[in-house]
Protein backbone atom coordinates (compact mmCIF):
# COMPACT_ATOMS: atom_id res chain seq x y z
CA UNK A 1 0.00 0.00 0.00
CA UNK A 2 1.43 3.28 -1.07
CA UNK A 3 0.37 6.66 0.07
CA UNK A 4 1.46 10.38 -0.76
CA UNK A 5 3.53 12.75 1.41
CA UNK A 6 4.64 16.51 -0.04
CA UNK A 7 7.94 18.01 0.05
CA UNK A 8 8.68 21.95 0.12
CA UNK A 9 11.85 22.61 -2.28
CA UNK A 10 13.22 25.13 -4.01
CA UNK A 11 12.71 24.28 -7.83
CA UNK A 12 13.20 26.84 -10.83
CA UNK A 13 9.19 28.43 -11.06
CA UNK A 14 9.62 30.09 -13.93
CA UNK A 15 12.64 30.18 -17.08
CA UNK A 16 12.95 32.34 -20.25
CA UNK A 17 15.28 33.58 -22.62
CA UNK A 18 14.93 36.89 -24.65
CA UNK A 19 17.30 38.35 -27.39
CA UNK A 20 17.90 42.23 -26.80
CA UNK A 21 18.88 45.18 -29.66
CA UNK A 22 20.16 48.35 -28.88
CA UNK A 23 21.36 51.09 -31.33
CA UNK A 24 23.42 53.54 -30.22
CA UNK A 25 25.05 57.02 -32.56
CA UNK A 26 28.08 58.99 -31.15
CA UNK A 27 29.17 61.97 -32.33
CA UNK A 28 32.79 62.37 -32.97
CA UNK A 29 35.02 65.55 -33.15
CA UNK A 30 36.75 63.85 -36.69
CA UNK A 31 34.85 62.66 -39.38
CA UNK A 32 35.88 58.74 -39.76
CA UNK A 33 36.65 57.20 -43.04
CA UNK A 34 36.79 54.02 -41.67
CA UNK A 35 35.02 51.35 -39.09
CA UNK A 36 38.07 49.18 -38.05
CA UNK A 37 36.51 47.58 -35.15
CA UNK A 38 34.49 47.31 -32.54
CA UNK A 39 34.65 45.71 -29.33
CA UNK A 40 32.09 44.92 -26.21
CA UNK A 41 33.97 44.27 -22.76
CA UNK A 42 33.27 44.58 -19.12
CA UNK A 43 29.52 42.95 -19.16
CA UNK A 44 27.25 43.73 -15.88
CA UNK A 45 24.16 43.06 -15.21
CA UNK A 46 21.54 42.46 -12.15
CA UNK A 47 17.84 41.58 -11.87
CA UNK A 48 15.29 42.04 -9.16
CA UNK A 49 11.17 41.83 -9.15
CA UNK A 50 9.48 45.00 -9.93
CA UNK A 51 5.45 44.33 -9.48
CA UNK A 52 4.90 41.17 -11.57
CA UNK A 53 7.90 41.97 -14.19
CA UNK A 54 11.33 41.46 -14.28
CA UNK A 55 13.69 44.79 -14.44
CA UNK A 56 17.64 44.08 -15.77
CA UNK A 57 19.43 46.63 -15.10
CA UNK A 58 23.42 46.22 -16.56
CA UNK A 59 25.89 47.89 -18.28
CA UNK A 60 28.89 47.56 -20.68
CA UNK A 61 31.50 49.33 -22.26
CA UNK A 62 32.40 49.78 -26.15
CA UNK A 63 35.69 50.36 -27.76
CA UNK A 64 34.99 51.66 -31.67
CA UNK A 65 38.86 52.05 -33.76
CA UNK A 66 38.32 54.21 -36.81
CA UNK A 67 40.83 55.56 -38.93
CA UNK A 68 39.74 59.30 -40.21
CA UNK A 69 41.70 62.06 -42.50
CA UNK A 70 41.66 59.70 -45.37
CA UNK A 71 43.10 56.72 -43.36
CA UNK A 72 45.88 58.50 -42.91
CA UNK A 73 45.06 58.26 -38.79
CA UNK A 74 43.59 55.72 -35.93
CA UNK A 75 41.35 56.95 -32.92
CA UNK A 76 39.51 54.84 -30.63
CA UNK A 77 35.90 55.98 -29.03
CA UNK A 78 35.21 54.61 -25.59
CA UNK A 79 31.90 54.93 -24.18
CA UNK A 80 29.84 52.92 -21.38
CA UNK A 81 26.29 52.15 -21.85
CA UNK A 82 23.75 51.50 -19.63
CA UNK A 83 20.56 49.66 -20.03
CA UNK A 84 17.63 48.80 -17.91
CA UNK A 85 15.73 46.24 -19.63
CA UNK A 86 11.90 44.75 -18.29
CA UNK A 87 10.73 41.53 -18.73
CA UNK A 88 7.96 39.12 -17.74
CA UNK A 89 8.68 35.61 -16.84
CA UNK A 90 5.99 32.97 -16.79
CA UNK A 91 5.44 31.45 -13.99
CA UNK A 92 3.82 27.74 -12.95
CA UNK A 93 0.63 28.09 -11.29
CA UNK A 94 1.47 26.20 -8.08
CA UNK A 95 4.65 28.34 -7.13
CA UNK A 96 4.84 30.62 -3.49
CA UNK A 97 5.74 33.53 -5.15
CA UNK A 98 6.64 35.29 -1.88
CA UNK A 99 10.06 34.03 -1.59
CA UNK A 100 12.05 34.05 -5.04
CA UNK A 101 15.31 34.48 -6.01
CA UNK A 102 15.88 36.09 -9.31
CA UNK A 103 19.00 34.06 -11.78
CA UNK A 104 20.03 36.41 -14.44
CA UNK A 105 22.42 34.94 -16.97
CA UNK A 106 23.90 35.98 -20.45
CA UNK A 107 23.46 33.02 -22.72
CA UNK A 108 25.11 35.78 -25.32
CA UNK A 109 27.24 38.21 -24.52
CA UNK A 110 26.82 41.85 -25.76
CA UNK A 111 28.55 42.19 -29.20
CA UNK A 112 28.85 44.18 -32.03
CA UNK A 113 26.51 43.46 -34.87
CA UNK A 114 26.44 46.16 -37.12
CA UNK A 115 28.22 49.64 -37.20
CA UNK A 116 28.04 52.63 -40.02
CA UNK A 117 29.57 56.17 -40.25
CA UNK A 118 26.54 58.89 -40.71
CA UNK A 119 29.05 62.21 -41.33
CA UNK A 120 30.63 62.78 -37.96
CA UNK A 121 28.49 60.20 -36.19
CA UNK A 122 28.94 56.61 -35.75
CA UNK A 123 25.81 54.64 -35.49
CA UNK A 124 26.83 50.80 -33.70
CA UNK A 125 23.86 48.28 -32.52
CA UNK A 126 24.54 45.71 -29.71
CA UNK A 127 23.18 42.85 -29.33
CA UNK A 128 22.66 40.47 -26.30
CA UNK A 129 20.70 37.50 -25.26
CA UNK A 130 19.96 37.11 -21.62
CA UNK A 131 18.36 33.89 -19.78
CA UNK A 132 16.08 34.52 -16.81
CA UNK A 133 15.31 31.89 -13.81
CA UNK A 134 12.88 32.01 -11.18
CA UNK A 135 13.61 29.64 -8.67
CA UNK A 136 10.83 29.62 -5.63
CA UNK A 137 9.19 27.13 -2.92
CA UNK A 138 7.14 24.69 -4.25
CA UNK A 139 5.39 21.61 -3.19
CA UNK A 140 5.74 17.92 -4.73
CA UNK A 141 3.80 14.58 -4.14
CA UNK A 142 5.40 11.76 -3.76
CA UNK A 143 4.23 8.34 -3.25
CA UNK A 144 6.25 6.12 -0.60
CA UNK A 145 5.88 2.25 0.41
CA UNK A 146 5.94 1.83 4.26
CA UNK A 147 7.21 -1.60 3.58
CA UNK A 148 10.78 -2.19 5.02
CA UNK A 149 13.11 -3.59 2.95
CA UNK A 150 14.52 -6.20 3.92
CA UNK A 151 18.37 -6.74 5.74
CA UNK A 152 20.63 -8.98 4.64
CA UNK A 153 22.69 -10.75 6.99
CA UNK A 154 26.67 -10.26 7.34
CA UNK A 155 28.47 -13.50 7.41
CA UNK A 156 32.27 -13.28 8.13
CA UNK A 157 34.44 -16.05 7.79
CA UNK A 158 37.51 -14.87 9.87
CA UNK A 159 39.68 -17.98 8.08
CA UNK A 160 38.76 -16.76 4.35
CA UNK A 161 39.36 -13.03 5.66
CA UNK A 162 43.37 -14.19 7.07
CA UNK A 163 43.94 -16.15 3.24
CA UNK A 164 42.69 -13.19 1.81
CA UNK A 165 44.44 -10.91 3.31
CA UNK A 166 48.18 -13.47 2.96
CA UNK A 167 47.82 -13.53 -0.56
CA UNK A 168 47.76 -10.01 -0.74
CA UNK A 169 50.58 -8.70 1.52
CA UNK A 170 53.60 -8.87 -0.84
CA UNK A 171 56.97 -9.22 1.52
CA UNK A 172 59.43 -8.06 -0.88
CA UNK A 173 57.72 -5.57 -2.36
CA UNK A 174 61.11 -2.52 -1.33
CA UNK A 175 62.67 -4.83 -3.85
CA UNK A 176 60.03 -4.40 -6.17
CA UNK A 177 61.11 -2.10 -9.75
CA UNK A 178 59.11 1.22 -10.03
CA UNK A 179 58.29 2.46 -13.39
Amino acid sequence: MSNYKEIVTKAVIGKGKKTFTTTNEKLVDKKPSTILGCWVINHTFRGEQQNNSIVINGSYDVNIWYSYDDDTKTEVLKETNTYKEVVNVRRREDSDSDNEEIIVRSLKQPSCVKVDIDDNKIVYTIEKELGIELVGDLKVKIAINEEEDPWDEIVEDPEKAEKEIEQEVKEDFINEDVI
